[in-house]
């Protein structure tokens, strides 16, 4: 008599499209409902404007990595509404961010669309100032658009002990986000050959808010063991960090008609990046003088970008490649033996391959 044994099962895969599907129909019946519920009505422009933000793009990165957290705790399937409503909540805190991230930089275009400071600008011609108007009206709707996201979990319909756990973690997310942006803002126009500082910049700015917190939110929801959340976080750390070496490289040598934006604003902002930092560590002196002599330059034309884009290839790109390489290659292991199902982990290597490979 035999005794047959089981071949290993492939482990059905997390359908990420579909969690996407429900997080924009979550945020588009939101919005519908400010257009046409709130007393008294908001003008048009608000919602429209928000609306047309949130839907000119965007991978949906935090919301995503918010479900498979609360996967990886043992979260049940379906995802119940009140998760996907807190998930939700991560992208109207994104896009009200990056609203007032592109007044600060100046940036003209968003996902190949303008930016909502010009958006605003455009509608009102009129003016006898539009771009100022645009700029302060565009920092009301970024505030906004923050209420609204505390407003998107607040009603989500969470537990008492749930809603507490989340407020722990998103606190400590927006708290780590403005700090971020404003040690980014004391470097702008000063770079240096302080790698550490750049770094530094990173795990605040893009770690903490893009990767780890979002994971962390949907742990505490499902009440993740620390195992989980420990294994969850050292994924993240890695991959928070290749995300925003990616993002750096993608802002100077990106083709404009793939991600949308200028490839000439973070050289004539003079960022302080780790390609930058490597670029001044390993530069010859004349080299070195060159490139500072460029940076911040907000008249930068396309050839003199062109000679940043040399010095920076020759002394520093392979450099920062290098570590995003490794850091995805940590983020991968940090998965091995993580207490995890695995079907997230497979989810989560497939993050971090589109991250390390984007070209938007």
């Amino acid at each position: 008599m035999t005794t047959a044994h089981a071949e290993p099962t492939t482990p059905a895969p997390l359908d990420l499209a579909a969690i996407r599907t429900r997080v924009d129909d979550e945020l588009r019946h939101f919005l519908r409902d400010k257009a046409t519920g709130t007393e008294p009505a908001l003008p048009d422009e608000l919602t429209d404007t928000v609306y047309g933000f949130l839907f000119a793009g965007g991978k949906r990165i935090r919301p995503l990595l918010c479900v498979l957290g609360w996967h990886a705790a043992g979260g049940g399937t379906p995802v119940p509404p009140p998760i996907v409503r807190a998930a939700a909540s991560l992208e109207l805190f994104h896009a009200a961010v990056l609203m007032h991230d592109d007044i600060i930089d100046n940036s003209d275009t968003r996902r190949d669309h303008p930016t909502v400071h010009r958006t605003l600008a455009a509608r009102h011609q009129n003016r006898r100032d539009p771009d100022r108007f645009g700029a302060d009206a565009a920092i009301v709707l970024g505030d906004l658009t923050m209420v609204w996201s505390a407003e998107l979990l607040h009603t989500a319909q969470l537990t008492a002990t749930q809603l507490s756990a989340a407020l722990t973690v998103l606190d400590g997310m927006r708290a780590d986000v403005m700090y971020g942006q404003y040690l980014d803002l004391l470097t702008t126009g000063r770079p240096s050959r302080d790698l550490d500082r750049a770094m530094r910049i990173i795990r605040y700015k893009t770690v903490s808010y893009t990767c780890d917190r979002p994971l962390q939110l949907g742990t505490v929801l499902a009440g993740a063991h620390r195992g989980v959340r420990e294994a969850l976080t050292a994924y993240a750390g890695p991959l928070g960090e290749a995300f925003q070496l990616q993002d750096d490289l993608l802002g100077v040598y990106g083709d404009p008609a793939r991600t949308g934006k200028s490839d000439l604003e973070d050289l004539r902002d003079g960022k302080h990046t780790a390609l930058v930092a490597l670029a001044l560590e390993h530069a010859p002196a004349a080299q070195s003088a060159q490139l500072l002599a460029l940076l911040g330059n907000p008249e930068l034309d396309n050839r003199q970008a062109d000679t940043c884009r040399e010095i920076l290839t020759a002394t520093a790109r392979p450099r920062v490649e290098a570590m995003i390489r490794t850091r995805w290659a940590q983020a991968n292991r940090a998965l091995d033996d993580a207490p995890i199902p695995a079907a997230v982990s497979q989810a989560l290597r497939h993050i971090a391959d589109v991250v390390v490979s984007r070209n938007t």
